[in-house]
């Protein structure tokens, strides 16, 4: 299976060296899921696009230090883009930016969350009624966590969304749009020492006590490989349902 990872971002000059930028970060993440996929990466920040929609089987995005209602242009390009793989029944996975510019592009409302940063190791609870539904998404705990970075999120959902997951900070922190369009607002790509570098480097960015908790909290045990096998039979199943439709 071939999977197309749209950057949105780069990872900070100063984490490079330790941490790679965000293709290498992906590959590691991948490869110690199903070494059998293979990752093609599109800088849309630099207008990179597929030649062709099925160039691969689905798609997947980084996150980014922009925001979905940043007016910039390679934003607004993006923006169309994702409607137009929703139009094509496309799997898409929105990771955090990504996660925002679904509920953006599809009718929703992205803006700055009331409850503040969300920073550090965080929690969301399955919607367990839901979540049965859908084969693809395999879980053993009522809850998973991931290492989470973001001041926006989704204040309002578009239509056709189902919420799988979600806390109290952040209610709608894994989505369904469609049968298609998957969004988590976490990270599963991220290390704990590399958001531990990132907060450390940003640190007048954050109030000094969300910054604090956030650094406490990585001591704590995430489910990036829980999170990303869920990602990787999401779009499997997409796939191959799109490659067999049903017989009249």
């Amino acid at each position: 299976m071939r999977i197309g990872v749209l950057l949105c971002d780069d990872v900070r000059q100063a984490l490079r060296d330790h941490h790679g930028n965000y293709p290498e970060m992906f590959t590691r993440l991948f490869s110690e899921v199903d070494s059998s996929i293979t990752l093609n990466f599109y800088r849309v920040t630099e207008g990179q696009y597929p030649q062709a929609l099925d160039e691969c089987d689905g798609y997947i995005t980084s996150g980014s230090r922009f925001g979905v209602n940043d007016e910039i242009k390679w934003i607004r390009v993006f923006e169309s883009f994702v409607h137009q793989l929703y139009a094509q029944h496309l799997p898409f996975v929105g990771i955090c930016f990504g996660h925002q510019m679904i509920a953006r592009a599809l009718g929703g409302e992205v803006c700055r969350a009331e409850s503040g940063w969300g920073l550090g190791l965080a929690r969301a609870e399955l919607n367990l009624p839901e979540t049965r539904l859908h084969s693809w998404l395999t879980h053993s705990a009522p809850q998973y966590a991931l290492l989470v970075s973001h001041q926006d999120q989704i204040v309002q959902l578009p239509p056709d969304t189902r919420v799988l997951a979600g806390s109290q900070s952040c209610p709608y922190a894994m989505i369904l749009v469609g049968t298609h369009f998957l969004g988590i607002q976490g990270h599963p790509e991220f290390t704990p020492t590399y958001l531990q570098d990132l907060i450390t480097l940003r640190h007048s960015s954050y109030p000094p006590a969300t910054a604090r908790a956030a650094l406490e909290s990585l001591a704590g045990k995430t489910d990036h490989l829980a999170v990303t096998q869920w990602l990787i039979h999401f779009i499997k199943h997409r796939h191959l349902e799109a490659s067999n439709p049903p017989s009249d």
